[in-house]
């Protein structure tokens, strides 16, 4: 059997050819120079041609072993557009662009009307924090007195942004951050939201006003529906309505949701600050006990003991979300999550859900594949995503499982070999989806072949 392209049991990065480590890393390079734009890197030129949050953080990653300078410009220009209140918006708008270069663009989100935004456009939204865990790695790829400046000027935003996030999104006050958009998760449409989202009032014929750039870049077969774009809209005006503030949004907004990777990713933030903190002079202590704090709650209230798996939690109706997503499995980044309950998830990494092996046949979905409504090309709905795997990995790493970690390894970076550099991968025959030239794949390839 193959795995994008490769044989499952080989290292795509020792064999030879057109799949070996100076080829496969010429290709991440070429990809990332392609895609710098004068202080960050676009994460396509086809359909995202402006600063997308998490991106920048995985692309930053990637960069530290190749240009470290350009991983702290990465950086500096995503929080340059920090909110007064702390939050990063998930996408910073080149204002160098055309009206309509991207939908919805910044006519739609309004931000200079909000109180506290920056002078450049971006949208109200957030994504995962996994920045913290970026520049926290970035250093450790490429450490110096360089690096050691950039993370003492960027330890005071990287705090805001979780202050942000634990002051204005515990919207339970149960200690778990509360995303309020689909996009805020990374994971537009996957399943998880399938619940929460048909709720929320849209019909698909309003549409018909705009014009979705995203389909005609890539099969429509591939992409969001017309009824869950009419959604989004509808949740992005009930909150620029509202001047993108978080207060009162259990009264007033009509998608609240707490999110397994959102929040992974929250106490993860945590312990990479609290190695930040140590390196530049502040007490780490706080960070640690903030960590602790996030996991025990994400055990207690999103933790599916029938499962053995985390699933998100639909604050509308106070129940967990029965779709089994990837998202249950990324709590294993916490290195303080419990002996038992990571057994618990690698078991679920290890079904015909997921199929994580060492020697791996194909490569990770982003749902359950034995679901009836899996669907192998359709976004996060089935389809293979380099950063979700690499999470994954770092977190089989973390609780003492390098064969499977290997495995996984192996079956990533037999994608980009077989593929190329997309944004994603059909998760039964490794076809590249999606955009071309992918910058956090190139960038998580890099970090993958230096290992």
């Amino acid at each position: 059997m193959t795995a994008g392209g490769v044989t499952a049991d080989a290292d795509p990065a020792r064999t030879g050819g057109p799949s070996d480590v100076a080829g496969l890393r010429r290709l991440a390079v070429d990809t990332l120079d392609a895609n710098w734009e004068h202080d960050h890197t676009v994460p396509s030129r086809t359909l995202y041609p402006h600063q997308w949050s998490w991106d920048s953080a995985f692309i930053a990653i990637g960069l530290a072993q190749i240009r470290p300078e350009r991983a702290w410009r990465e950086l500096a220009s995503l929080f340059r557009a920090q909110w007064a209140d702390g939050r990063v918006p998930h996408i910073v708008f080149n204002p160098a662009l055309r009206v309509g270069a991207y939908f919805p663009g910044p006519e739609m989100w309004r931000s200079a009307d909000a109180e506290g935004a920056p002078t450049v456009a971006t949208s109200g939204l957030v994504q995962p924090p996994v920045h913290a865990l970026a520049a926290w790695l970035a250093y450790r790829r490429s450490p110096g007195q360089a690096g050691l400046a950039a993370l003492r000027r960027l330890y005071p935003a990287l705090v805001a942004q979780q202050r942000y996030l634990a002051d204005r999104r515990d919207v339970a006050a149960d200690g778990l951050v509360c995303i309020v958009h689909p996009w805020e998760s990374g994971l537009d449409n996957s399943p998880a939201w399938d619940e929460p989202m048909a709720a929320v009032g849209a019909e698909a014929a309003v549409m018909r006003a705009y014009r979705r750039h995203d389909t005609t870049h890539a099969d429509a077969a591939h992409r969001p529906t017309d009824l869950d774009y009419a959604r989004y809209l509808a949740i992005v005006a009930a909150y620029s309505d509202h001047g993108y503030s978080d207060r009162d949004l259990v009264n007033s907004h009509p998608f609240l949701v707490e999110c397994p990777l959102f929040n992974a990713a929250f106490g993860a933030a945590e312990h990479a600050l609290a190695e930040i903190a140590a390196l530049v002079g502040t007490d780490p202590g706080p960070h640690r006990v903030r960590a602790a704090r996030v996991t025990e709650a994400l055990l207690r209230r999103l933790y599916d003991p029938s499962t053995g798996t985390f699933q998100p939690r639909d604050l509308r109706t106070d129940r967990l979300v029965g779709a089994r997503t990837v998202l249950g499995l990324t709590p294993l980044i916490l290195p303080d999550l419990p002996a038992r309950h990571a057994a618990a998830l690698v078991v679920e990494a290890r079904s015909a859900r997921f199929g994580v092996a060492r020697g791996m046949d194909r490569p990770l979905p982003t749902y359950d594949r034995t679901a009836p409504d899996f669907e192998p090309l359709r976004y996060w709905r089935g389809p293979s995503w380099l950063n979700i795997g690499w999470l994954v990995r770092r977190g089989l790493l973390a609780h003492g499982h390098p064969e499977l970690a290997a495995g996984l390894r192996r079956s990533m970076i037999g994608l980009v070999a077989g593929a190329g550099c997309h944004e994603y991968f059909h998760p039964d025959t490794g076809a590249g989806l999606g955009s071309p030239a992918f910058s956090w794949t190139a960038a998580l390839l890099l970090d993958l072949l230096a290992e």
